[in-house]
């Protein structure tokens, strides 16, 4: 196996305007077909190749790549040991390629500062390897919009999140039609991190809050649900664009870290109080709802072609939700690429619902805010810190409706939907 102080370090390589990456991997076959898949690319070239964590952090050093390719099972130093010194020492962006579609090993990379990740390669050249082939380096391509400090930042709100949250059981991943949670009417005496509970059957939520995300968001929506308490009066949805083998282990995940209980959609679902729905991957989800009832999750087969939106798509999650729960319903929009969500962010504000964005210049990736900001109908934009604090705040004017306020399709806003916008413009 050729290592990286054996020659595979091209430290004399230009800096000629290329992506320069650096591919960490022990396995040679892995390396070697990393390699030929991102020079593709005539705008990328691979500066190095590392077979584990120790040979990578010196590569890192000598090389200065703009971005990393990281297998987490290595020997001497693995993964997430890597990412935990690569981010103290020197931030750069990291695209972990992992085969753990049914574990949570990635979602811990990400929690480290690891930037995105996808499937790996198989041994057998083939369509689907063209497939990921494509997908690796659009990846890369992002590198060139993002400032790694911000991962660095990510990971350390994470940590320090972790540090404050008390010690308690982890719960298993529930069945979708079990495990409720208690809850308490408002927030008053409740804590965020309180034990879970049984509550009513046929309690339905006071409002609902709908999250789209891309690039940078699994760790963004685990920071906010891990900062919401058990007893939320809400019902939360998220649309974060992620591979269909992977969202179940990104709820289970979230279910173990946060006081919520958290589940991945499915069809038919009835919207419950404390419980959050994540979009199965390649596939998106869209509220329904009949007169004052609670409201069902509908779970849609992605299109096709070349109209097809990508999935999970935030723009129908966010449209579906204010239509059919106009002010009980908050819509936020985080990190990522593109503009998705800032459609839906528009009929949002039609109906009266709260938009937030989170803070351009603190998202790993500003597109998404961005772009809703741009079109002018957030209400407030908020570094990602101080989203769950607005969640809140939206909980206990849906509170404060339930107690008397008129509701339908003539109430007043929750959240100044028409009033001045806070935050940067």
């Amino acid at each position: 196996m050729t290592t990286a102080s054996q020659g595979e370090h091209r430290a004399d390589a230009p800096r000629n305007g290329k992506l320069r990456v650096l591919v960490v991997d022990d396995s040679a076959y892995n390396r070697q077909t990393l390699t030929a898949m991102i020079e593709s690319d005539p705008g990328i070239e691979v500066v190095g190749r590392a077979i584990d964590g120790r040979e990578a952090l010196q590569a890192v050093f000598d090389l200065e790549p703009d971005v990393i390719t990281l297998d987490l099972e290595m020997p001497k130093m693995d993964g997430f040991a890597f990412l935990r010194l690569l981010m103290a020492r020197k931030p750069t962006p990291v695209i972990v390629i992992s085969s753990h579609s049914g574990s949570s090993t990635v979602f811990r990379a990400l929690e480290l500062g690891a930037m995105d990740f996808m499937a790996k390669p198989g041994r057998q050249i083939g369509p689907e390897l063209r497939e990921i082939e494509g997908e690796l380096v659009r990846k890369i391509r992002l590198v060139r919009r993002l400032q790694a400090v911000r991962l660095q930042r990510r990971a350390q709100s994470l940590a320090r999140q972790r540090d404050a949250r008390d010690t308690r059981e982890i719960d298993p991943l529930p069945d979708p039609e079990d495990g409720e949670r208690s809850f308490v009417p408002g927030l008053e005496g409740s804590s965020r991190h309180s034990p879970r509970a049984k509550d009513p059957e046929t309690l339905a939520p006071l409002g609902v809050v709908g999250i789209a995300a891309s690039t940078g968001g699994p760790p963004a929506v685990q920071q906010i649900l891990c900062a919401l308490p058990g007893e939320l009066p809400l019902a939360v949805l998220v649309a974060q664009h992620m591979p269909a083998r992977f969202t179940r282990a990104f709820a289970s995940r979230l279910n173990k870290m946060s006081s919520l209980a958290v589940v991945e959609a499915q069809d038919g679902m009835t919207l419950k109080p404390g419980r959050v729905y994540i979009a199965p991957g390649a596939s998106n989800i869209e509220l329904e709802r009949d007169g004052d009832g609670p409201g069902v999750v509908r779970v849609r087969a992605a299109e096709k072609g070349a109209s097809a939106k990508i999935t999970p798509s935030g723009d129908m999650l966010l449209a579906s939700g204010a239509k059919f729960f106009e002010s009980r319903f908050c819509a936020v929009v985080l990190t990522g690429m593109g503009a998705d969500g800032s459609e839906g962010a528009m009929l949002a504000r039609e109906h009266g619902s709260a938009v937030l964005a989170e803070d351009p210049h603190t998202a790993v990736m500003p597109g998404m805010p961005q772009s809703a900001i741009s079109a002018g109908v957030v209400d407030e934009v908020l570094p990602l810190d101080d989203i769950a604090d607005a969640i809140l705040r939206f909980s206990t004017r849906c509170s404060k409706l339930d107690s008397g306020r008129r509701t339908g399709p003539n109430a007043p806003p929750v959240m100044g939907a028409n009033g001045p916008e806070r935050g940067h413009t």
